[in-house]
């Protein structure tokens, strides 16, 4: 029995390349990230997927709604599939941040580096397996969609993929991207990562 997973990243907002929106609530999808939700869910509309989970936060909702519209279905907010916690780092702006060896450290070391008084991607990614288990017993057979954020879905990958997090960089996770993998008995394999929707 395989359970197919479509990974969605949320669509873009104002924050994306220059504040670490993190947990903060009230970070709504922009123009581009309405019509990227629009793509993706035109994506998934013959993909016959039977549950949709999302994020429980503002851009992840409401990328999740759009697709809800189309399929038919009632995003369900689980909190596994929330972005990292960034503590202290939370509504920081990028920029900010260059020279802090702190950031250089989460960066380059993502396997052990935690963010301050926050969440390690390592923790993330033990979530995100619990996630995919937890998932596969409700769905065992089935095709489910996820709508979460770009680290959280690299670190599912990374895992799936058997490379260390801190190599996490070499994975691309754009906004409105769908990234797709199969889980089972034998194990997790991923079929496709960061489609970019037209």
């Amino acid at each position: 029995m395989t359970t197919t997973v479509f990974l969605v990243r949320h669509g873009s907002t104002d924050h994306l390349g220059h504040v670490i929106s993190g947990r903060m609530d009230g970070v709504a999808l922009n123009d581009a990230g309405r019509r990227e939700a629009a793509a993706v869910a035109g994506r998934l509309r013959h993909e016959q997927i039977a549950a949709l989970y999302t994020s429980p936060l503002q851009r992840t909702r409401e990328t999740a709604e759009a697709i809800g519209d189309v399929l038919g279905l009632e995003p369900q907010a689980d909190d596994a599939l929330a972005e990292i916690d960034f503590g202290d780092w939370t509504g920081a702006r990028f920029a900010d941040l260059d020279g802090d060896p702190a950031w250089r450290r989460w960066n380059d070391e993502r396997s052990a580096a935690r963010a301050p008084n926050g969440e390690t991607m390592a923790e993330v990614q033990d979530r995100l397996v619990r996630w995919i288990e937890a998932a596969r017993a409700r769905h065992p057979e089935g095709r489910v969609c996820a709508v979460s954020h770009a680290d959280v879905i690299k670190a599912l990958l990374a895992h799936v993929l058997g490379f260390s997090l801190d190599r996490h960089a070499a994975l691309e996770v754009g906004p409105g991207s769908v990234s797709v993998l199969c889980a089972g008995d034998w194990g997790m394999k991923v079929l496709s990562v960061n489609e970019a929707c037209r």
